[in-house]
């Protein structure tokens, strides 16, 4: 082989080389403009869950029943107390105690006057129409041993209701009574009781809103300490205030120490319960011929589809007609994606939660 013949060898094998590596560069090169173009945006998806209420309202805290103790009887002095503000007490547990030394001893001289009645009242037995005494004088004597009884019987229920009690459980919100203090002449309950601990939020709903609110409803209730209280409609008032156009809503919530009578509330009724197709609202297009989400495939291409929606809620929107659960939608940036763009999708908070 001559000398020419390697030299030319040479040169062909280099230039192969460069041609080679000049191939493997441009390829990263014509991919460069595509991945340029893909925009990244939110990317939600088509679910089925239970639609949210979105109503809000505020209210007081109240009890659900209170119950109002005092006494029966005037003139008889406070000599104890056994229980105060804040104490939870059970029914039929003593909260105060009056003096009853005199009326027991009210009691003894009835009894001894009530014996003395009906052993009179013995002495006549049988002696009707026998002429002894005359009948007046027999019925006399009954009548008079009755009418003693009655009276022993009416100082016993005295000396019985010395005692106040708790006529349900639950926990002591006010305290009306003062050791010392002479029963009968007020009205303020000596002690009120909210039956059970049981407090609600007594909610003020707009009459427009009041439709999507229901009995056994999810509500939210957010305290002015910060705190948020899980809690259930019990009840949706059947009339609206004619002057303010509102309605009244009563949300039961839990028994906690936290929870006062007379604080403020603020409650956001969440789901109904029956789960739904929904989409985020934020991922529909008002376009002047209709509504629209932005699909994404499984390449990571953006397409325009139509969609109705019905109730509307808590960011959520209920899917009448348009993609199944578990089609992938673009969210915030909807609109600046055209149909057949090439989207690169972001984290979102929707997805991060599965």
């Amino acid at each position: 082989m001559t000398t020419r013949t390697v030299l030319a060898a040479m040169i062909l094998i280099a230039s192969t080389g460069l041609t080679a590596c000049g191939d493997k560069k441009d390829k990263p090169a014509e991919k460069a403009p595509a991945a340029a173009q893909a925009r990244a945006v939110s990317v939600g998806s088509v679910e089925t869950r239970p639609l949210g209420g979105g109503v809000e309202a505020s209210g007081q805290l109240v009890s659900r029943e209170e119950a109002a103790v005092g006494s029966e009887l005037s003139g008889y002095r406070v000599a104890r107390l056994y229980a105060d503000e804040g104490d939870w007490v059970r029914a039929g547990q003593p909260l105060a105690q009056l003096d009853a030394t005199l009326l027991r001893a009210q009691v003894d001289q009835q009894a001894a006057l009530t014996a003395q009645a009906q052993a009179e009242a013995k002495r006549v037995a049988g002696l009707d129409g026998q002429g002894v005494l005359s009948q007046e004088q027999i019925e006399t004597r009954r009548y008079q041993a009755k009418a003693q009884e009655a009276a022993l019987n009416e100082l016993r229920t005295r000396v019985s209701r010395m005692t106040i009690t708790a006529p349900v459980s639950g926990r002591i919100l006010q305290r009306g009574v003062q050791p010392g203090q002479i029963a009968g002449g007020g009205t303020t309950p000596w002690f009120t009781i909210a039956r059970d601990g049981l407090v609600e939020l007594d909610a003020e709903v707009n009459e427009a809103d009041l439709a999507g609110v229901r009995a056994g409803q999810p509500v939210q209730v957010s305290l002015p300490g910060g705190q948020s209280v899980s809690g259930v409609v019990r009840l949706v008032s059947p009339r609206v205030d004619s002057n303010s156009r509102l309605g009244r809503v009563r949300v039961r919530l839990p028994v906690r120490p936290d929870l006062r009578p007379g604080g403020f509330g603020r409650a956001t009724f969440g789901a109904s319960g029956t789960s739904v197709t929904a989409i985020p609202e934020s991922a529909i297009r008002y376009e002047a011929d209709g509504l629209y989400v932005m699909t994404v495939d499984g390449a990571n291409r953006a397409h325009q589809t139509p969609v109705k929606i019905g109730q509307k809620g808590g960011g959520w929107a209920q899917v009448v007609q348009g993609p199944q659960a578990g089609t992938r939608i673009v969210l915030g940036g909807a609109s600046f994606v055209t149909d057949g763009d090439l989207i690169r999708p972001a984290a979102t908070t929707q997805q991060a939660a599965r």
